[in-house]
């Protein structure tokens, strides 16, 4: 009997050491929960185009170089995303704009990618009546907040970047006509033709896409860059700050260092039309420089 013991001792600590060899698939793993919206053209659900976003492409290609973890993709609108990466859990969100107040309570990579800062959509019949707020190509957004007479959309519990947040925290309540739900923007383009609001904050790729799929003509629509804000937004990734939150963010820093870009900056630049298309792709170097970008 005490034979048989030493001799499966040995046995065991023969295997011992090989435990630590095996592939990660074969051991315990934990499931990284990644929050995607619909916000074409960096995520496309439904559609033709369904899966050709420019994070689209970037997401499968971050799960391929994160193989220490099981994945699973969660549909979500901006509302309930941010909920859950504020919860306890291990959840990631791959297209978030920083902001100081989101740092406090999420962890961020670096920069993933950058596309056009957002501005204000307004119809084409509305021209003249919102011509006091435009001067020299850009829309007055501070003004337009000031004036308290017209009502702007937003997306509930969206970033538009931090100088654009920090005036909307001081606009009054009932010029805003936030939306919650999973079609937030297209509602509010609905909205907007209806003439129960006068301008949109968004991005124009999106304002152009999700037009389109409302039936109506993106041509009917004029977009304006915001007064005083970049040119571009930086996107990065963010995870809910928990131990293994952070210990996700780390792996993702280093493995976006190896991620070609070339193709994820196509995608997105294909939804431009072709001057800033042409701007975008020059200024593709500048992105991921520590300098802010223009």
């Amino acid at each position: 009997m005490a034979g048989r013991c030493i001799r499966a001792l040995r046995r065991l600590w023969l295997i011992t050491p090989l435990l630590g060899a095996l592939p990660l698939s074969t051991q315990a793993q934990e499931t990284l929960t990644w929050l995607v919206r619909d916000l074409p053209p960096m995520t496309i659900l439904e559609g033709p185009q369904k899966g050709q976003g420019s994070v689209d492409k970037l997401l499968p290609l971050l799960i391929e170089h994160l193989p220490q973890y099981r994945h699973q993709i969660l549909h979500v609108n901006r509302a309930r995303g941010m909920q859950m990466l504020l919860a306890p859990s291990f959840t990631c969100d791959p297209s978030l704009v920083w902001t100081p107040a989101r740092a406090k309570t999420i962890v961020f990579s670096g920069p993933a990618f950058a596309m056009l800062s957002n501005g204000i959509a307004i119809r084409r019949n509305q021209q003249d009546a919102l011509a006091p707020y435009v001067a020299d190509g850009t829309f007055d957004l501070a003004k337009l907040l000031q004036a308290q007479q017209l009502r702007l959309g937003v997306v509930a519990e969206r970033s538009y970047g931090p100088g654009v947040d920090e005036q909307l925290s001081h606009a009054d309540p009932r010029w805003l006509a936030p939306h919650y739900g999973n079609d937030a923007l297209g509602s509010l383009l609905q909205m907007q033709r209806l003439g129960r609001l006068e301008a949109v904050l968004g991005y124009w790729t999106e304002i152009r896409y999700q037009a389109a799929q409302q039936g109506m003509d993106p041509q009917d629509l004029l977009f304006y860059p915001i007064k005083g804000m970049p040119r571009y937004q930086r996107i990065h990734i963010g995870c809910s700050n928990t131990a293994l939150g952070r210990q996700a963010i780390s792996y993702i820093n280093r493995e976006l260092q190896n991620i070609p870009q070339e193709a994820l900056l196509e995608s997105y630049a294909n939804g431009l039309d072709p001057l800033k298309r042409a701007q975008y792709l020059k200024d593709n170097p500048s992105f991921f420089s520590e300098t802010p970008l223009p």
